[in-house]
């Protein structure tokens, strides 16, 4: 993994607790619901603990391909802070870490920081931002529109 390298922070409220937070960040069913759309049929697999790992994969999707993420827990402090790396199986640039923090908040709201470093360049990161605000906002939803 790049020691240096581009790097993005970003910061949400959800209105949820930080246990409901944390189960949505690293409990295959509940990641289902936020993390990707519906529509990509992805299978998630995670098992959260220190070196435990987790992959991401998405099936055949017209005009996208299979969109196949993966990596490795470096740290689990159940329910304040998750570092892991983060690897595109397709992709040659190598790995990036990813730390994500959540902070209980007044009336069942939880602080999500994350930072995601380590990007071969701006152009990658800025990619990212974009993603990780799809995913966020979709985080945002979840909570503000539970499932049924």
């Amino acid at each position: 993994m790049p020691a240096e390298g581009a790097t993005l922070e970003l910061t949400r409220s959800i209105g949820g607790s930080r246990d409901a937070v944390w189960r949505a960040w690293t409990d295959p069913a509940e990641l289902n619901l936020w993390w990707w759309p519906a529509r990509l049929q992805t299978t998630y697999v995670i098992d959260a603990r220190p070196g435990g790992a987790y992959r991401f994969k998405t099936a055949d999707i017209p005009d996208m391909g299979v969109l196949d993420l993966s990596g490795k827990f470096l740290q689990v402090d159940r329910p304040e802070h998750l570092s892991y790396t983060f690897r595109w199986n397709n992709d040659t640039d190598g790995e990036t870490r990813v730390d994500v923090r959540f902070r209980e908040l007044t009336g069942d709201q939880t602080e999500v920081r994350l930072r995601h470093e380590g990007f071969p360049d701006d152009g990658e990161r800025d990619n990212h931002i974009t993603g990780w605000n799809d995913c966020l906002d979709r985080l945002e939803a979840r909570f503000r529109d539970p499932p049924e």
